[in-house]
């Protein structure tokens, strides 16, 4: 195995994630990628480029090319993967690398192409393979369905919620929603502009967000930094914390009711695997402040924030890909 390059990817709306199998995680950077618009060539990639999104400057455009969990502008996927990969400082071997990219359960055929197509263009020497969130998720949670033992996991990322009921393995149920960390982000964006007449950015709707979540008991006022949308001047403004709760009950009822509608319709062999496993709940969105009493109150399981969340399916896509070496190598010639 220490001959090959195994890698797992995962390419996601906010941040991108690269581990390489005996060495870790190597890559966790922003996807964004800055490029000229005079010369067409790229300035900055991650972090970097990042930092000027929403800022505006002068002959620079920040892309991010993900939308949702899937790539709506490659060429700026592939830059961005290759200074990624440069990062990653892989070592070249005579065999083929392993690359395994994560993927929304609910990406089309073209959009699971356009994922495999981004890696490809890389001439790596590597065999690209696909695996759905929801598993790769449920490996990262510590979940094991190796002897066809059931689970429940819900992955709020970025761009995407992936709530699925697993057996063995292999998926049984599942909804795929295009509402996740972004959404919540712009609906408070919205709010404040409606209440407040002020516009924030992206960064100021994610530190409410975090710092009120869904429930605002014990959350008196907020302070945020926005632009008056009257006059066009800075403004900080005193926010009640129950204006940012509001704004994301719409959104957290769409993912809740997601769980909901998975588990009206389990198998009845597979009830007692999720009540005693509880439902594990993972992404960037597992932090959110009130979440998971939300899904526990609404379903009456219990629900368990993973471990290091955002780096939950990373690091199951890696363990599978892990796995799957190790039983080839076992194999008889």
């Amino acid at each position: 195995m220490g001959l090959r390059a195994s890698i797992a990817i995962d390419l996601g709306t906010v941040n991108t994630l690269v581990y390489v199998v005996g060495r870790g995680l190597v890559v966790e950077e922003p996807s964004a990628v800055a490029v000229n618009r005079a010369t067409g060539r790229v300035t900055a990639v991650g972090e970097p480029a990042d930092a000027l999104a929403g800022k505006e400057p002068q002959y620079i455009e920040v892309i991010h090319p993900l939308r949702d969990g899937v790539i709506t502008e490659l060429d700026g996927s592939v830059a961005m993967l290759q200074a990624f990969l440069r990062r990653a400082r892989l070592r070249r071997g005579p065999l083929r690398s392993s690359v395994v990219v994560c993927a929304p359960s609910g990406a089309t055929g073209v959009e699971r192409r356009s994922l495999a197509a981004a890696v490809e263009a890389l001439r790596l020497n590597c065999a690209v393979r696909l695996i759905d969130e929801p598993v790769a998720a449920a490996a990262g949670a510590g979940l094991d369905l190796a002897d066809g033992s059931g689970g429940f996991i819900v992955d709020v990322g970025g761009g995407t919620t992936e709530a699925a009921l697993l057996a063995g393995g292999h998926v049984v149920r599942v909804r795929s929603l295009r509402i996740a960390g972004n959404a919540l982000d712009e609906a408070i964006v919205q709010a404040v502009r409606a209440e407040f007449g002020l516009l924030l950015g992206r960064n100021a709707a994610r530190s409410l967000k975090m710092a009120v979540g869904v429930a605002a008991s014990g959350v008196g006022w907020v302070e945020t930094v926005g632009v008056d949308a009257a006059r066009r001047v800075p403004r900080s403004e005193h926010l009640p914390g129950w204006v940012v709760a509001k704004a994301l009950e719409h959104p957290v009822a769409a993912i809740v009711g997601s769980v909901q509608e998975i588990l009206s319709d389990i198998p009845p062999n597979l009830a007692e695997d999720v009540v005693r496993g509880k439902i594990r709940l993972a992404g960037g969105g597992a932090l959110l402040p009130g979440l998971s009493d939300k899904i526990e109150a609404a379903t009456g399981i219990p629900v368990l924030v993973v471990d290091d969340p955002l780096r939950c399916v990373v690091r199951g896509a890696a363990e599978l890909l892990e796995r799957r070496e190790e039983l080839e190598d076992t194999r008889p010639a």
